[in-house]
Formats: C-alpha cells, structure tokens, sequence
C-alpha cells in the first residue's frame, strides 16, 4: 500500500484549501492514479486497521441490487432489527446518509436510500415497459451485473465491460451521488481479469482504503464466477481530498511502516456472484495497526 501512503503525502505537499458541500473544507488535489498487483497479494490498508466486514457486506449489499439500509443491517449483523445494550439501531457506513437532514425527507421509508449503487447496478430503470400475464404494466429494467458476467463470459475480448452507478436522471433520488461512478473490466491473454474504476470524489483518510478493498474484491468473486484469474486493480481519481479535520490523523498514519499484504480467500464453489455470504470470503494472514479515528463528512 505504498502508493495509497505517498497520494496521502502529495495532497498534504501539494494540495490546494477548497470548501466543500459538507461545510468542513478540503485539502484537494485533482486527476491521479494508483494500481495494485492482486495476483501477489490483497490490497488491505495495514497503517490503520480496515473495517473489513463493513467491506464485505456493503459489497453482498451492492450486488443484490439492495438499497435498504436495513438489508445492509442484516447482512453485516445478522439481524435487520440489530441494536445496542441502549436500544439504538446499530451502525452501518450508509446510517448518517440515511438519517442526514436533506435526505430523510425524500425517503419512502425508514432505511430508504434510494436509487443509490447496487439498485443501478441491477435495477437500472429505462422508460420502457412490458405487460406481465396478469395484464398490468411493469416497467423495463437493465441488470447490468447480469449483462457485465455474460460479456465477461461470453466475449473476453469485449471493450464494453463496464459498470455503471452515474444515473444523471435519478441523482436527485439518492441519499448520496455515487463516488465511484464508473468500473471497466480487461480479460488479458492469460485469462486474468482486471478492473480499472473512476472515482470523481475521493476521501483519500477514510474512503479510499475502503474503495481499494471493495473493488479488489469485486473483481476477485467475478474472476470467480467467470472461470478468470486475477490480475490488476486501477483506481483513477478526480477530486483526490484530505478533509481539514482529518489532517492531524494523515500525519500519524504516514508516520508508520507499512506491514505485509494480507492474501483473499473466496469460497470455490460458489459460482453465482449472488450468492456469496459472508462466511465465503475471508481475509487471510491481515495485520494492521490500531484504528485512526475520524469523522466522517456528512
């Protein structure tokens, strides 16, 4: 993970002050790259500990087409309804989104986050209709999960492998705009697949170790299930920030020695990208420092 530590350093040497939407101002560098080797090892941040299961059942999330917190709730403890010794819902990284002021009043329910990105990735809506047999009307969706394991399958050497969760005409139906907004997939000539993924807003301290780890995932459970091996991860970035209040935080972690990559372990018998748990997906050998606590803009 040197390369996730030295983007950390070049915001701070080379970033500019800018506001921001969230009110707490950003250190902010624009348009960089950085890629990972996933046949060596698993690109898990190890200067502060990864929240992996958060990884993981935001991921299982995405990929049924959920957009409930609930559901996230459910995967990540077992129980929809899991609460505290105090009563309160326990946490998921999508509660402050779903409970924010702008947000709850557009939710149809409570949990409700919208259109955000496993319902574009399975339920993307198109204008078209189709009449069921008991003769009403339902609208035509686009699963583009299915479409993208299909081409994968099917044409390897297809250059329209992508995913995508930038709706511009359902934006204003989510808790929050997709961040990373646009993933493309490569089969190379030893059947090794890779996954280059745009990112338009980055938290580099608290995001972006999360968005290394789910995208290095995803790409190993559809290299799975497509019969692929694995061969790199590229994040490209566009707004690449530090946020004001978490700079303190930055300087503690780049002042520690990285540790070894841990490795991934995925279930081999499962061959439906659906139906991964969390008991199928394990990281092995992880060794991290303490936790780095900061909060999250909102």
């Amino acid at each position: 993970m040197k390369q996730y530590l030295e983007l950390l350093k070049d915001i701070l040497d080379n970033g500019e002050e800018k506001d921001d939407r969230t009110g707490t101002g950003t250190i902010s560098v624009f348009g960089r790259s950085i890629r990972f080797d996933l046949r060596r090892s698993f690109p898990a941040v190890t200067t502060k500990k990864l929240a992996w299961k958060a990884v993981v059942s935001e991921l299982l999330w995405f990929l049924e087409g959920s957009g409930d917190e609930g559901r996230l709730r459910e995967i990540l403890y077992g129980d929809r309804e899991a609460k505290t010794d105090k009563g309160i819902y326990k946490k998921t990284i999508w509660s402050d989104n779903a409970n924010s002021p702008y947000w709850r009043p557009n939710a149809k329910y409570p949990g409700d986050l919208g259109q955000v990105y496993g319902v574009q990735w399975r339920h993307w809506r198109t204008d078209q209709y189709r009449w069921t047999h008991s003769d009403t009307k339902e609208p035509v969706e686009i699963d583009q999960l299915t479409n993208l394991i299909d081409g994968l399958k099917t044409d390897p050497n297809g250059r329209r492998h992508i995913l995508t969760a930038w709706n511009p005409g359902e934006l204003d139906q989510m808790a929050l705009p997709p961040c990373h907004v646009m993933s493309q997939f490569y089969v190379n000539r030893n059947r090794e697949l890779s996954c280059h993924m745009y990112q338009r807003s980055v938290d580099v301290f608290l995001g972006l170790p999360f968005n290394i780890a789910s995208y290095a995932l995803l790409t190993h459970l559809l290299a799975q299930v497509c019969g692929l091996g694995v061969r790199e991860l590229i994040i490209s970035t566009g707004d690449t920030h530090i946020y004001k209040n978490h700079v303190e935080q930055v300087k503690e972690q780049l002042s520690r020695t990285p540790l070894p990559l841990p490795t991934i372990f995925t279930n081999p018998p499962v061959s439906d990208i659906a139906k991964f748990t969390m008991d199928d997906i394990h990281l092995m050998d992880y060794q991290s420092y303490d936790t780095i606590k900061a909060e999250m803009a909102v």
